[in-house]
């Protein structure tokens, strides 16, 4: 006798979502979605040294009066825009992946900082910026002493 599987409501749809995201996944390829790069833009690294924390973003096209940075309590906030360039009609496009529009992410800091200290800087499309420490936040080494 054949066992046949129960029919839970909800496969079907189940299904055909696992279905579609195939059909697309396959058709579009490795091409990166909008809502995935406006959830890790901008890209960024986070170094924790002795005496500061430095913030290194990713920010290429944007000008440094487009960015603002803020820091409340242990958050960092970075946000700005990357302005859209008019195109030209006459270049024909097939193609265009390059983004603009605002963009804001915050970062919590892993210690207490020197608000009114900070330092940002904006070379080459990488934005850095320099916290540093609070007093109280830095690392006291105690010289342990021989009998």
């Amino acid at each position: 006798m054949a066992m046949l599987s129960p029919r839970r409501k909800g496969n079907d749809l189940a299904r055909l979502h696992r279905d579609m995201d195939d059909l697309f996944g396959t058709f579009f390829g490795d091409w990166p979605t909008l809502s995935t790069e406006r959830a890790v833009w901008p890209a960024m690294g986070v170094a924790d040294n002795e005496n500061e924390i430095i913030v290194k973003a990713e920010v290429p096209g944007c000008n440094a009066e487009d960015i603002d940075i803020s820091v409340h309590g242990n958050t960092l906030a970075i946000s700005g825009e990357k302005k859209h360039e008019e195109e030209k009609k006459e270049k024909g496009y097939c193609h265009i992946e390059r983004s603009y529009g605002s963009f804001r992410r915050e970062v919590n800091l892993p210690t207490d900082v020197e608000s009114e200290k900070v330092e940002a800087a904006c070379k080459n499309g990488v934005l850095t910026i320099t916290l540093p420490k609070a007093e109280k936040a830095k690392t006291t080494k105690i010289k342990v002493k021989g009998q």
